[in-house]
């Protein structure tokens, strides 16, 4: 089992708390990303940079991921696409995605996408704090302890 991190997007604290997890559990953390930033060293955490453009960082973690695998990202159709695979996908805030929501919560997405093209003002996410981090944490020392 490795972890795919689509770190473009990911806020810091969720980078942090990945790099602890790595080292604690000596389990393979990946961060893939158009810009380059800098990540400890550590046999278990590598930081894969790709060239720029829309979704070539998406499109490296579904060529490298397999079944099991748990990719880190806040980009509904990646998770889609990854969860086809056989992996699953965790939410920075905390949110699972797995075979049995990502039909549901796609569709919602593409319906708010097509509200927003239309002029309808929907809304952003609320803030991201203490809450969500604790949140992520916990998700992912589960899917930890399940392997």
């Amino acid at each position: 089992m490795k972890i795919w991190v689509d770190a473009d997007a990911c806020p810091r604290a969720i980078k942090d708390i990945l790099c602890r997890a790595a080292d604690r559990t000596e389990i393979m953390v990946t961060f893939v990303a158009n810009q380059r930033f800098r990540v400890p060293e550590s046999s278990y955490i590598h930081l894969v940079q790709v060239g720029q453009g829309a979704d070539v960082a998406d499109d490296e973690i579904v060529n490298q991921c397999e079944a099991g695998d748990l990719i880190i990202t806040a980009d509904i159709p990646l998770a889609a696409r990854i969860v086809e695979k056989g992996a699953l996908a965790l939410d920075p805030r905390g949110k699972i995605y797995d075979k049995n929501n990502i039909g549901q919560i796609l569709d919602m997405r593409n319906f708010m996408d097509t509200l927003r093209g239309s002029g309808v003002e929907t809304g952003g996410p609320n803030s991201f704090g203490q809450k969500e981090r604790y949140r992520f944490a916990n998700e992912l020392d589960k899917f930890i302890a399940s392997r």
